[in-house]
């Protein structure tokens, strides 16, 4: 892997785009052990959200029926196109936080970092399967934290509320190029059954956990404005 990146990047003089996140992974058996959890069958679809320089993605089409593979970068695009003969992957050009996704049964992906938050969160509007991505390491961290840890936040409640989460691999910083100021970890997402889901109001949460050493009441007074009242609506409520 380490060759095949390094090789692509001479070839076509590529300079990395730090602002849209990009570290590509190079280290081979992170990568194989990244597909081996998403335990692809042939006749699944694969999402994957920034394809980088096809590594990765050249994995999920081996094994996969078919791969969406949503990327931002035109000069990606490009490479993919001369240096992949893939009958099985379909490249989308276009922000991932603004397209519609296809549908698809498991997503796998070394995602942009800068995006971590809002795409967590628009993937847990979707159905599927099993999710295994990689994340920065304090955002995993925070993704898996119980109640009463230093990283327990808004984050752990709302993710925590639609599926089983676990972070089942730390990834030192040199397992990229260009090499990150962070270490990252693989988290595994499954959703919960129907019945234990829970539906929450992502406002609410963020005004509870922006007054967290406050009483509920206290808390939700300071951020009526969060939840899209006025103050004289709040002074309707009346204490339960």
């Amino acid at each position: 892997m380490y060759s095949k990146v390094f090789s692509l990047i001479s070839k076509y003089n590529l300079k990395p785009n730090s602002d849209l996140g990009q570290n590509f992974l190079i280290v081979g058996d992170v990568i194989k052990r990244e597909v081996e959890r998403a335990e692809i069958k042939n006749s699944e679809t694969i999402l994957e959200i920034g394809p980088g320089l096809g590594v990765l993605t050249d994995e999920l089409a081996k094994r996969a029926g078919k791969v969406y593979a949503i990327e931002k970068d035109s000069r990606i695009i490009e490479i993919l196109k001369k240096e992949y003969n893939w009958s099985n992957v379909e490249i989308m050009q276009g922000d991932a936080l603004k397209i519609k996704f296809p549908e698809f049964n498991k997503v796998v992906s070394n995602l942009p970092y800068q995006i971590s938050s809002p795409i967590t969160f628009k993937l847990l509007k979707y159905n599927f399967e099993r999710a295994v991505l990689i994340y920065q390491l304090e955002f995993a961290q925070r993704m898996v934290a119980k109640p009463g840890d230093k990283n327990y936040s808004r984050l752990s409640v709302m993710v925590q509320a639609k599926v089983n989460v676990d972070l089942v691999e730390r990834i030192g910083r040199g397992a990229f190029y260009p090499k990150p100021k962070v270490d990252s970890a693989v988290i595994v997402m499954e959703p919960k059954p129907k019945d234990e889901q829970i539906e929450l109001n992502e406002n609410l949460v963020k005004a509870l956990f922006q007054h967290r050493r406050k009483l509920a009441s206290k808390a939700l007074k300071d951020s009526y404005h969060m939840l899209g009242l006025t103050r004289e609506d709040f002074k309707k409520f009346k204490p339960i």
